[in-house]
């Protein structure tokens, strides 16, 4: 929603300025399918050039994300903190039946109750691989940390890949409005034996083309990079805070303390509360007793 209101906040003062300066829409939309050919086309060749369809994919599909903001929402945080408690009581109290949740989570009850993020392979594969080291005897708490660090980057490399495509994009769209700006000037000399009206609409027509370019880049492309880039991060939080809980497992501290852990290196806008946290946990408890 959001998203969708900066864009109107951008068509409107910028088409809605040059119509209050006295300016007229007939020579940019005459203008306009031509350029957005040219500008348009080729920068959609360029970016088809330099990815492979995987990318391209990826692209796409996190274009969706400007719109929708993060995957991860307050609650989810939350009942992550809770999953990761019910697990590691689990594994405390019988590690034999922990396996069972870790080595087929698909049919764990305890994954089941909270069907989001079952569906999320990756925050899945994070839980259940740390905890199946740990009950391989890999469990030096700074290993696995570096470990799951140099993991967690590799992640964070591949799925900012759309927001490096997205910008790189941003930043060739101006060249390629000169481009269409050149070829217009070119069409305009062919001309120059018309009147000056005529001439005046042909280089006006051909100023489209470098207006389109930098509008384009600065005013939508560049943007939904940063929004995509920032949603990206955001999101890595979710899985940064499994790292956090399972790491001070590791390092045998009370599970209670291992879930406020990760709860203090939650960010506090996503971070759930000590009081809301601690229900969920009494009622899990109680539920489990």
């Amino acid at each position: 929603m959001v998203g969708i209101l900066g864009i109107v906040v951008i068509f409107a003062m910028v088409f809605g300025g040059y119509l209050a300066s006295g300016g007229h829409l007939d020579i940019i939309l005459y203008s306009l399918p031509y350029e957005m050919t040219m500008i348009g086309g080729a920068a959609v060749g360029a970016f088809i050039i330099s990815n492979d369809f995987a990318g391209v994919k990826h692209t796409l599909k996190d274009l969706g994300k400007v719109f929708k903001g993060p995957k991860w929402k307050h609650s989810d945080y939350q009942d992550l903190l809770c999953l990761l408690y019910e697990l590691i009581r689990l594994g405390r109290e019988n590690a034999v039946a922990l396996e069972e949740h870790t080595e087929n989570p698909a049919e764990s009850s305890i994954f089941g109750n909270y069907p989001k993020i079952l569906k999320d392979r990756e925050a899945v594969d994070l839980i259940c691989d740390t905890l199946r080291s740990a009950s391989l005897n890999y469990d030096d708490p700074h290993q696995v940390e570096d470990v799951l660090e140099k993991r967690m980057e590799a992640n964070l490399h591949h799925a900012l890949h759309s927001s490096h495509a997205l910008q790189t994009i941003a930043d060739g769209l101006p060249a390629l409005g000169i481009v269409a700006a050149v070829l217009g000037v070119i069409k305009t000399m062919g001309s120059i034996d018309q009147p000056p009206e005529i001439l005046g609409k042909l280089i006006g027509g051909a100023l489209v083309g470098t207006f389109l370019g930098v509008f384009l880049a600065y005013g939508l492309v560049g943007p939904f990079a940063a929004k995509v880039k920032a949603v990206v991060e955001e999101d890595m939080h979710f899985y940064g805070l499994i790292r956090e809980v399972l790491v001070a497992n590791l390092h045998n501290h009370a599970t209670n303390i291992c879930i406020e852990v990760g709860r203090q290196n939650t960010p506090s806008h996503i971070r759930p509360s000590f009081n809301d946290l601690e229900e969920a946990l009494k009622g899990l408890r109680q539920a489990a007793a």
